[in-house]
């Protein structure tokens, strides 16, 4: 990827240089690993997508970012256009307007990044054109009863730092691989450019906002949620939602701070620390401040989360990560919670209880709702099976769909916490076996 600045710029600091020379091989093979675990989940979540869809789905086209020659260019890491799907609303929705951005992990790394800027987490030049808009950005009422007709638009990932990365931590020339093409690290940027567009085609004259995301598009909400309620008339009703959003600061299996180590990583390459929040930053390690349990600290816009109590997403990555499990003793269970001992259930059951932990101390706090169910999934409101269905994992006889308009449009408070494995008959737990 050619520098935009003269041959002579190089943007990897001697610093940098030498971090990257002293990276072990073992240090390579968890980078390596983490992207690879990250983008197979995501493809799989493509699929099951794409398996709930039904023949009257519309596919949805994918929409380029307009070039503003005034700002700086907002780009993929391979630098290529980032991109939204956008769907007009009618009707009693056309001034309403859902925003979800997609998940899809991090790239901790040069190496990882460089991998990442190949896929559609990294580039608009893989990406689907057309996709189904389904559970939560359906437009079929039976689907989603409360939202259908609103204005929706889904956020293409691909700066692999949760929209948060910064152009001046970019690498300008590749020296893993020998390639000089380099990364672009504008997540920020983004994040702001698509909002401008958004703004410039209707949403300035929002009454009703809900911005959403999944898996780390739900991080993203989170970190984006003020200002996303800034942007927007005084007068609009704004809220947040964040799907398996989530994310625990807990040690795996063999004591380590896994993840603690891989979002300081992605913080200090991708320069996250700026799109923080500043009094946390102020208190303590930016990394810490990229969990989720201190970013609703301080959000002042009412949230909500919803989150499975067996997240397998982070069973697999935080609690049980491949290098905290040398003999394969969880190789099963990792796939199937039905195929996890009675030592490794308790493990998860307080695992379970972190989260609990977390949460509980939001839950007085009445603009916060919760549903959280003890099914072993990650995502949900993005699936016609779980958002809102005759299958649809339940609480108290409600569904996602049902919990989140119930708090969204104040219906009642809604703290909604299931009850342990295996207590729920409707959970839809996944299977990889």
């Amino acid at each position: 990827m050619p520098s935009s600045s003269s041959s002579s710029t190089i943007a990897i600091t001697a610093s940098r240089l030498r971090s990257l020379r002293i990276w072990s091989t073992k240090d390579y093979v968890i980078a390596a690993f983490f992207f690879l675990l990250l983008f197979s989940l995501i493809l799989l979540s493509h699929l099951d997508s794409y398996s709930d869809s039904h023949s009257g789905s519309n596919l949805v086209p994918l929409t380029l970012l307009r070039n503003n020659a005034n700002q700086t260019r907002p780009l993929c890491l391979d630098g290529s256009a980032p991109g939204y799907h956008f769907q007009n609303g009618f009707g009693s929705g056309s001034r309403n307007w859902l925003i979800h951005t997609e998940g899809g992990g991090w790239c901790n790394s040069v190496a990882s990044c460089s991998q990442r800027k190949f896929t559609p987490l990294g580039s608009s030049k893989y990406m689907e054109t057309l996709i189904p808009f389904l559970g939560i950005l359906s437009s079929d009422p039976s689907q989603n009863p409360d939202f259908f007709n609103w204005n929706k638009v889904k956020i293409r990932y691909c700066d692999g730092a949760s929209f948060a990365g910064h152009p001046d931590s970019e690498v300008r020339i590749d020296f893993t691989f020998g390639t000089g093409s380099g990364l672009f690290f504008r997540g920020q940027i983004i994040w702001e450019a698509i909002i401008d567009e958004l703004l410039s085609i209707g949403m300035s004259k929002a009454k009703q906002a809900l911005l959403s995301g999944c898996s780390a598009g739900g991080l993203a909400a989170l970190i984006h949620c003020d200002n996303f309620r800034q942007v927007l008339p005084k007068e609009a009703t704004v809220k947040c939602l964040a799907d398996a959003g989530f994310f625990l600061d807990e040690k795996d299996i063999s004591g380590n701070n896994t993840i603690r180590s891989f979002y300081s990583d992605v913080v200090q390459l991708q320069g996250v620390a700026k799109s923080l929040h500043k009094e946390c930053i102020a208190k303590m390690e930016p990394s810490k401040c990229l969990f989720p349990s201190e970013i609703v600290k301080n959000i002042k816009t009412p949230v909500f989360l919803v989150h499975p109590g067996y997240d397998y997403w982070q069973i697999r990555n935080i609690l049980v990560p491949h290098g905290s499990d040398p003999h394969g003793l969880w190789k099963r269970c990792r796939l199937n919670i039905h195929s996890c001992n009675a030592n490794m259930v308790d493990k998860l059951d307080r695992f379970r209880g972190s989260l609990l932990k977390a949460v509980n101390e939001f839950r007085q706090q009445k603009q916060i709702g919760m549903f959280i169910n003890s099914c072993f999934i990650h995502c949900q409101t993005e699936k016609e099976v779980t958002w809102h269905s005759p299958n649809s994992p339940k609480i108290n006889d409600k569904t996602i769909a049902e919990s989140v308009a119930d708090w969204f449009f104040d219906r009642e408070v809604v703290k909604r916490v299931d009850c342990s494995y295996p207590c729920n008959p409707t959970c839809y737990n996944m299977d990889f076996t």
